[in-house]
């Protein structure tokens, strides 16, 4: 009779809590399932008397049911550098990363923002759910030419149970971008079924455990170096309540552990863990809510939203209130319920959750999960009538953020760059003479081996690093990330010029004078371009012209330049054929045609501004590969390119050799250019190797280095890698080298002369501060295997063509530098 009155005072205090609506997540015509009370669950779920202990009897109880909705918001595909036109399609999976069941997101509501232009010729059909492996689709579209847009503005949302899990997952989550192709077809109807086919290329991303409570994040689609695309996608995350379901207890006849099993530890942990996530996740969604309206300037009412009688301002029953209080404990005050400082229930607190009661806990969750579900709605209408300006807000800071993750992999250094340098000319006489020795030359230690064992401490590191972050993960990336390039970056600091005579330097010059001289080159065509009092309000032409090197191809650099389109989408662009198939001649004939070729574009460039409006300066960039940067710096010195030099803004040099081979170290490749002058008769590898010419100060690599084509880039940047055998390792940093410091013949003081003369072009003054930065690639060639590429550093030296993440890395680290 005791065990009857226990488990009747039990029910009768269910009775008394609110009853819960389960509903479904799975779309937006979805109706939500029968309310579901206590009191109506203990006679559906009577228990067979047969099937008990004779000491234990069976109770159904309501469990707590959560999900994570996973919204993605695709904007545009945008062609960067497609190969093939074409149809295409973009298709969307979600899954558990440790779930070996293989559970999938299911697509659960997809909203169209804006109407898709269904008359156009290169859209066809409509998206579509497959329920088979849950996946979302967008319509195809027809790609026709690069850089075009397909604008597809619409948003799926994902559901993913916690049903598998006890309490809030640990497990990440993989979004899965996939891009299908198919030729051009004659028959449109045929689309689909050529399209269902294998992907053209796979994107993966990772969505830590942190991320899963709440996030809102641009999400860039990039795919791969074969299919350049930017799909613009953000990503918006929460935790929403999905119901109740039942659960069965043992209740002891013993009426002193009733209380201990109704409130059994190992159930009330889960729903403890439960309304813990929730509530944080309805504080960041609160949090997120009022950073974007104050971000994009478009006012959120924090008073109007906790107005609602979720928050528990409107009037309510003696009933509803008494329910109010013992789940939050919340005063007259309606933003009590969010605002921690004021909260007399802690929803972070475990030890005070769990002195709850499951019916006060029941209780908890339900209140807070229907405050969440109220939220996201608010979030969501807010999200569609504020798109452009949400997605420009996020895409901002996802560049902002890009330094701080990516500096993983890049190390930073800053130097000074020499005060001194010995000169050729320099002997005991001077320098007794000068009562000061300068620095010595003699170079110890190996500075190739140097960089290559600290990029390898630096991977190692890596590979034992834990990355536990809340930002979405780039699986390209993070997927191994061990095998990315280390990039070591050397700010090097400017220093005074030294002067043309001797051992005699400047510690300063006078601006004004060296200003007035840069100044005026090139005077009269600059007062033509930008008028003699430029409007403010005049475009800026940027402009990036790509030189590639031996035996190479105009497209070689295209890697780089996408990276470059998506730091500065306006950007025109330069890809230099003009001596494709003719580099086996002279620099200076391979000169003269790239300088013809870049002003014939420029000139063509700024017409087409000038008749649609002002042109207030120029931005010329250049970006070389190889002696490509011998190719440039040669054009440079042409006489049709003076009234440009003053426009020239950053220069990149990938692997240039601009101290030429007279010191290489790499014997397999000293016998390949050795064959290719004695057989082939290649004149710029004579160039090259100084042997040009009898005389080493009549080489052509000798008087290039006297004229002044660098001193007038704003930003310089030099890449080199200590992996690569086709380039010196010094000749691509411009710095000294072991071999020519212990070096004290003609030879020797040649090289340093040529040195003296670029680095003093390099600090020389300019109307702005100048960028000079040294970086060295470190790329994981580990996967290649020992074979003929790597053994003579070929390796290294293609990679630069064929990899873009270091590109991606430095870009936007320093993304002034290339705006």
């Amino acid at each position: 009779m005791s065990v009857l009155l226990q488990r009747l005072k039990w029910i009768i205090g269910f009775n008394k809590s609110p009853s819960f609506t389960a509903k479904r997540l799975d779309g937006p015509d979805a109706k939500p399932s029968p309310h579901l009370n206590f009191d109506q669950l203990e006679k559906q779920q009577a228990v067979k008397p047969n099937s008990l202990k004779p000491d234990r009897e069976i109770f159904k109880r309501p469990m707590l049911e959560a999900a994570h909705e996973i919204s993605i918001y695709i904007h545009r595909f945008h062609n960067l550098d497609l190969f093939q036109q074409g149809w295409y399609q973009l298709k969307i999976t979600m899954r558990w990363e440790d779930d070996d069941s293989g559970s999938l997101g299911t697509p659960a509501r997809v909203v169209q923002y804006e109407a898709p232009d269904l008359g156009s010729d290169d859209i066809y059909g409509v998206w579509r759910i497959d329920d088979i492996d849950h996946s979302f689709s967008t319509q195809p579209f027809r790609i026709r030419y690069a850089r075009q847009d397909v604008l597809l503005a619409m948003m799926v949302s994902f559901n993913l149970s916690l049903s598998k899990f006890e309490g809030p997952s640990a497990s990440a989550v993989i979004l899965k971008f996939e891009l299908l192709y198919t030729p051009v077809l004659e028959n449109r109807f045929n689309i689909q079924a050529c399209l269902d086919t294998s992907p053209a290329a796979v994107h993966e991303f990772r969505l830590p455990p942190k991320a899963l409570l709440g996030l809102h994040a641009y999400c860039p689609v990039h795919f791969d170096a074969f299919h350049a695309v930017l799909v613009d996608t953000s990503i918006h995350v929460s935790l929403l309540k999905s119901g109740v379901y039942s659960s069965s207890l043992k209740i002891s006849s013993d009426p002193r552990a009733n209380d201990d099993d109704i409130d059994g530890e190992h159930d009330k942990s889960k729903e403890v863990m439960l309304v813990k996530s929730l509530s944080s996740s309805r504080d960041i969604l609160l949090e997120e809510l009022q950073k974007l309206s104050k971000a994009i300037n478009q006012p959120i009412d924090i008073n109007d939203i906790t107005s609602n009688e979720l928050f528990g301002s409107t009037p309510r029953s003696d009933q509803e209130r008494a329910d109010a209080e013992v789940a939050g404990q919340v005063s007259s005050n309606p933003q009590n319920v969010l605002e921690k400082p004021n909260d007399e229930v802690d929803f972070r607190d475990d030890d005070l959750l769990h002195s709850l009661s499951v019916d006060k806990l029941l209780r908890s969750f339900d209140l807070i999960g229907n405050q969440m579900s109220y939220l996201w709605s608010v979030f969501l209408n807010f999200h569609r009538a504020n798109i452009k300006k949400i997605l420009e807000f996020l895409c901002n800071q996802w560049a902002l953020d890009r330094r701080a993750e990516w500096s993983i992999w890049m190390v930073y250094t800053k130097v000074e760059m020499p005060h001194q340098y010995i000169s050729s000319a320099v002997d005991d006489s001077s320098i007794h003479g000068r009562g000061r020795a300068p620095s010595l030359r003699k170079l110890t230690g190996d500075p190739v081996q140097t960089a290559t064992m600290r990029a390898e401490l630096h991977r190692r590191s890596i590979a034992q690093m834990r990355i536990n972050n809340r930002s979405i993960q780039d699986l390209h990336i993070f997927g191994d990330p061990s095998r990315v390039p280390i990039v070591l970056v050397e700010r090097v600091v400017n220093a005074p010029v030294r002067a043309t005579s001797g051992n005699s330097y400047l510690s300063h010059v006078d601006q004004k004078e060296t200003n007035s001289l840069t100044a005026g080159v090139g005077s009269d065509s600059s007062n033509k371009l930008s008028g003699a009092s430029p409007r403010q309000n005049g475009r800026v032409l940027k402009i990036v012209v790509f030189v590639h090197g031996f035996q190479g191809h105009h497209l070689d650099l295209r890697l780089v330049r996408n990276q470059w389109l998506l730091i500065d989408p306006k950007v025109e662009f330069l890809m230099s054929e003009v001596n494709e198939e003719k580099t086996s001649g002279d620099f200076r004939e391979m000169g003269q045609r790239l300088a013809q070729e870049v002003v014939s574009f420029l000139k063509k460039k700024m017409d087409k501004v000038s008749r649609s409006g002002v042109l207030r300066t120029i931005k010329l960039s250049f970006v070389g590969h190889s002696i490509g940067n011998i190719i440039l710096r040669t054009a440079l010195t042409e006489t049709i390119m003076e009234p440009y030099l003053r426009f020239l803004h950053t220069y990149l040099s990938v692997s240039g050799p601009h101290l030429g081979y007279l010191y290489s170290s790499n014997s397999l490749f000293n016998g390949g250019l050795w064959l290719l002058k004695k057989f082939k008769g290649t004149q710029c590898i004579h160039q090259l190797t100084f042997t040009d010419d009898p005389d080493l100060q009549n080489t052509f690599l000798y008087k290039l280095s006297k004229e002044r084509t660098l001193e007038n880039f704003r930003n310089i940047i030099l890449l080199s890698s200590p992996q690569d055998g086709y380039v010196p390792y010094h000749s691509a940093r411009i710095e000294m080298c072991t071999a020519a410091s212990a070096d004290y013949s003609k030879k020797g003081k040649v090289f340093l002369e040529m040195l003296n003369d670029l680095m003093d072009q390099i600090r020389a003054p300019s109307s702005e501060h100048r960028v000079f930065m040294r970086c060295d690639v470190n790329f994981d060639v580990s996967m290649q295997g020992r074979n003929l590429n790597t053994i003579i550093g070929r390796a290294a030296h293609i990679e630069f063509l064929e990899t873009d993440i270091f590109a991606k890395f430095l870009m936007w680290s320093f993304p002034d530098l290339f705006r």
